[in-house]
């Protein structure tokens, strides 16, 4: 058997219907669309909420919410990140990267407290949760939060 002799298995090609042309064919004249009407016109997309004209439902419903356009988003970093880290590495947003921990090291990061610490970190991030502080401290670190 050879490349050029194979073929597509019986009844899995079907001939393509060509439509509109003349009567002979069966599919003449209005080539199966019907008699007049949107559906009927070349070039016809009616949009999934199209509903005849009615408003549609989704301009019906009342809109609901709020985005705070002021918001600011923290990348989240838990102590249990930490626990191998070397004791004079400084803990910020560019080491964070280099190990991703974070995606990038221009937004703001957050050091919440799940995990443990077991040698002193010296930590320099922009938000720190209680818990989190707590527990570098107890264990002879240093936190530092900067602005930003």
């Amino acid at each position: 058997m050879k490349v050029d002799s194979l073929t597509h298995a019986s009844g899995a090609v079907r001939k393509v219907k060509r439509l509109g042309r003349g009567p002979g064919s069966g599919t003449g004249k209005t080539a199966g669309r019907g008699h007049k009407g949107q559906r009927s016109r070349s070039g016809k997309k009616i949009h999934p909420s199209f509903e005849g004209g009615q408003m549609r439902l989704v301009r019906r419903l009342p809109k609901r919410g709020f985005t705070n356009l002021f918001r600011k988003t923290y990348q989240i970093v838990n102590l249990r990140d930490l626990e191998g880290w070397d004791e004079e590495t400084v803990v910020n947003a560019e080491s964070l990267a280099e190990r991703r921990l974070v995606r990038k090291s221009t937004d703001p990061v957050k050091i919440l407290g799940e995990g443990e610490v077991d040698r002193p970190v010296k930590v320099s991030v922009h938000k720190v949760s209680e818990a989190a502080r707590q527990k570098i401290e107890a264990a002879g670190g240093s936190v530092e939060v900067i602005s930003g």
